[in-house]
């Protein structure tokens, strides 16, 4: 039986929906109840729910086989876990944002608000630039409005906090989207499983 973490949310339902119709439907899931850990030994699977920055520890540790984990989260931590499939849902980007008549003085340190540090660092330092990472753990749009910081680096969906709160995107940095991610081990004992499943949750994002 394959042991998969699914994020809490919309996404993990979403993503449920792709494996119900790729034929891993687990009924008991579906009932409007508190439990956690639902399986359907028919076709060999059973789901728990977590919270989506939990899924990579579930699944680096052992505890699920499989798990669905934001690229953000993946970049972020950099789990030894295999990426096996982009599931093109839960799309957004990760961007620098700033109020709209930004300019960047390169001749001073540049104070960057984020909750994914190891991001934006990585990403200045490829822009060999000179910043202060401050971490944050939410209302990330607060920190330039209040002179904590001169720009963000956080996820960007449609837009609108940050139209909302007077900032505007002025770098992208990279997409994000929901990946399939699996345990090595896992992988390595049960890769015939685990194949068929992605391929058939493939199929699905074919079709969408």
């Amino acid at each position: 039986m394959l042991n998969i973490a699914l994020p809490k949310g919309r996404l993990g339902e979403r993503v449920y929906t792709m494996l119900k119709q790729a034929g891993y439907g687990c009924p008991e899931i579906e009932k409007p109840d508190r439990r956690l850990v639902f399986e359907n030994p028919e076709v060999g699977v059973r789901y728990f729910w977590v919270k989506p920055h939990d899924v990579t520890i579930y699944v680096e540790r052992g505890a699920a086989d499989l798990g669905i984990a934001g690229k953000d989260i993946l970049l972020e931590h950099s789990p030894d876990l295999y990426e096996l499939l982009d599931l093109k849902t839960g799309i957004c980007r990760m961007c620098v944002a700033g109020p709209g008549d930004f300019q960047d003085d390169r001749g001073k340190l540049l104070r960057v608000a984020t909750k994914f540090p190891h991001i934006a660092g990585e990403y200045y330092a490829g822009k060999s630039r000179d910043v202060e990472l401050i971490k944050l753990n939410g209302s990330i749009e607060l920190a330039p409005i209040l002179g904590l910081s001169d720009v963000i680096v956080d996820i960007v969906e449609t837009g609108r906090t940050l139209v909302e709160n007077g900032l505007t995107v002025l770098e992208e940095i990279c997409p994000i989207s929901a990946r399939l991610v699996a345990n090595p081990a896992a992988y390595r004992f049960q890769r015939a499983e685990i194949d068929l499943l992605a391929e058939r949750l493939g199929r699905e994002i074919q079709d969408i």
